[in-house]
């Protein structure tokens, strides 16, 4: 089964798609704009192309837990993607993925500007790869 995990941004969309097993993370890419309906146009491209059956979307909640704007943003959009798409759309507390995608980026000697551009993609990749080992565990 794969599983689609989507960063959503403002600006950019980090995205990650499983293997065909749903085990490892694989394919990852950033989707470069703010509109929403181009975000949506690639995301079921990705689908279609990879035969996903799950998504899983950052929901961005406070340090604290609580939720505010971002995460109602991303709430829309689990709506919206459930009814574009049929599948199944997990929210995926997301707490600190950013931050962790830059500091691996970091280590591995990415500057800056390199950081900027696959951030979001990492960020992802770490969503999907938190919300996989959480169903490995409850398997």
């Amino acid at each position: 089964m794969r599983i689609l995990a989507i960063d959503y941004g403002d600006a950019h969309t980090g995205v990650a798609v499983s293997d065909a097993t749903g085990f490892l993370a694989g394919h990852t890419e950033v989707i470069n704009t703010w509109r929403e309906a181009e975000v949506i146009r690639r995301l079921g491209e990705l689908i279609e192309e990879y035969g996903v059956e799950e998504i899983v979307l950052g929901h961005p909640r406070n340090m604290d837990g609580s939720l505010g704007p971002r995460a109602e943003k991303a709430e829309g959009l689990a709506l919206r993607l459930r009814e574009e798409f049929s599948l199944p759309v997990q929210l995926w507390d997301e707490r600190r993925t950013t931050i962790d995608a830059h500091n691996i980026l970091f280590s591995a000697g990415k500057n800056g500007k390199k950081r900027k551009k696959v951030v979001d993609a990492v960020a992802a990749a770490l969503i999907l790869e938190g919300y996989l080992t959480y169903r490995k565990a409850s398997m």
